[in-house]
């Protein structure tokens, strides 16, 4: 999903009118049917008794009118549309000029200017800036199909950006990381066994991923995650 658009002053990675139609055009309008159908459905499934949900399957197939499909489709709308502005809050933005690069995710921006930025670079699915002490500025994962990932590096490029198509100068120094690890100082020890806890714990485990990512770059540690494993470097 996402596409690539720009002008001479700006290029942006995601948000595109394609992916903006799709969301708000496709999900409300599958919660415009399913919210039609939704009385049948009910008094379909209230006469079974393995039907989950049933309670308010049955108080929904009790009521009769035309004004219980209305509200059935309008409640279905709205929950489309709703459940469209998550998906595209959750489509990472990437707006880069000969300034800065500005990430946009979930209503928070991170803005890196080029002067910090030795070298950018695409890890997996990853859009990795680095400065001149090969410490880690921004590490954001893209939303873009494999055959406009190729825009991605274009758009750098465009804007004046050092690019390594050969992915991270400083991949050999990674390690994983195990618990305790008697090369690490025990902070470093002690933040990644917190992160290791966070993989499976849904948005909130993202969220302290992020922060703690951040700490340990404070300390002059990167890390990065590839299968709920973590991989760490020290500094550069």
């Amino acid at each position: 999903m996402g596409s690539t658009t720009g002008t001479p002053q700006r290029t942006v990675i995601g948000h595109s009118t394609g992916d903006k139609v799709l969301l708000f055009g496709g999900l409300p309008l599958v919660g415009l049917v399913l919210g039609f159908f939704l009385p049948r459905i009910a008094r379909w499934a209230a006469a079974r008794d393995w039907v989950p949900f049933d309670g308010a399957l049955k108080l929904i197939a009790h009521w009769n009118g035309w004004w219980v499909v209305v509200v059935c489709v309008v409640l279905g709308l709205v929950a489309g549309v709703l459940l469209a502005g998550m998906a595209l809050d959750d489509i990472l933005k990437v707006t880069i000029t000969h300034r800065s690069v500005e990430f946009l995710k979930n209503q928070k921006t991170v803005t890196v200017p080029r002067e910090k930025v030795a070298v950018a670079f695409l890890d997996g699915k990853e859009i990795v800036l680095q400065d001149a002490s090969s410490r880690e500025l921004a590490r954001e994962k893209h939303d873009q199909l494999k055959s406009e990932a190729k825009q991605i590096p274009v758009a750098f490029r465009a804007h004046g950006y050092p690019w390594s198509d050969a992915g991270d100068p400083h991949e050999s120094d990674f390690r994983r990381w195990i618990e305790d690890d008697p090369d690490l100082p025990p902070a470093v020890n002690a933040i990644l066994k917190v992160r290791s806890k966070a993989f499976d714990q849904g948005d909130k485990g993202k969220a302290d991923l992020r922060e703690l990512r951040a700490e340990l770059a404070n300390l002059g540690y990167t890390v990065k995650d590839r299968d709920k494993k973590q991989y760490w470097r020290p500094p550069g």
